[in-house]
């Protein structure tokens, strides 16, 4: 599957660190602040504001030895990352069972937990590396969430996740109907998918009715305030179960899009 964990602000990069080698720009980088946190996300109690700052210093830890994202100051991690993340938070049911696909370093699934702690959390990647500094983060944040190492095509085949979730999310900048038929197969039916998208959000789904036709969902464009930019999730509804061929082989949906 092509990699679709890329956050939607900027394109990520490789930071040219060794494995293994401190990162002495992260080092000496200031620290993430009480401050920061509540600025970009003021309804924070105590033990969140512990949790994405320890979430931060795992990220600049592991984005030392791997490629998570480029960025990495503490104000624009607060706001672009983690803030952004929990816009959707309003948008899950209580109690919802949410799989984050393409989740990369754990965006939106992780924030959404941290903040909807209610919520039952499965994360998916492609990159087996990735799933392991998931590991440890959720380790180290007491929060408990399965993370799975599978391509999201091979993941939708699997019976118990198959059909199995209230809400699927995704933050990437793939194509939306690309999105559809790598999120929705996980989705049961009076569920929805939940694609982090920006300004291109009702021009993107414009040209999604066959996809929304074929796999069985009716779609609408939820757009949110933000500081850092324009900031739609559009909320694709499942009324009837996915087609039995969907998803496709891994690649199939970025190469021939429904």
């Amino acid at each position: 599957m092509t990699d679709i964990t890329e956050n939607p602000h900027v394109k990520e990069e490789r930071n040219g660190t060794p494995a293994g080698v401190p990162d002495t720009e992260a080092s000496c980088r200031a620290p993430m602040t009480e401050e920061l946190l509540l600025s970009a996300m003021p309804e924070l109690d105590a033990e969140q504001i512990w949790k994405f700052t320890e979430y931060y210093n795992k990220l600049l830890d592991w984005n030392s030895r791997i490629n998570l994202t480029r960025i990495t100051e503490p104000s624009e991690v607060a706001a672009k990352h983690f803030a952004d993340s929990v816009l959707g938070a309003k948008l899950l049911p209580q109690g919802a069972r949410v799989i984050d696909v393409g989740t990369g370093a754990g965006f939106p699934g992780v924030p959404l937990k941290i903040v909807r702690p209610d919520i039952e959390l499965v994360l998916v990647d492609s990159l087996g590396k990735r799933v392991k500094f998931l590991e440890e983060l959720t380790r180290s944040l007491g929060i408990e969430a399965v993370c799975i190492h599978a391509r999201a095509e091979d993941a939708a085949r699997q019976p118990g996740l198959r059909e199995a979730f209230d809400a699927a999310t995704s933050r990437a900048v793939a194509p939306m109907n690309v999105l559809l038929e790598l999120t929705t197969p996980f989705v049961k039916v009076g569920g929805a998918s939940l694609m982090y998208k920006g300004a291109s959000a009702r021009e993107e789904l414009e040209v999604c009715g066959k996809a929304l036709r074929t796999l069985g969902c009716r779609a609408e464009c939820v757009d949110l305030e933000a500081e850092w930019g324009a900031r739609t999730i559009v909320l694709a509804r499942k009324v009837s179960p996915t087609p039995a061929k969907f998803p496709r082989k891994a690649g199939t949906a970025q190469k021939t899009p429904l």
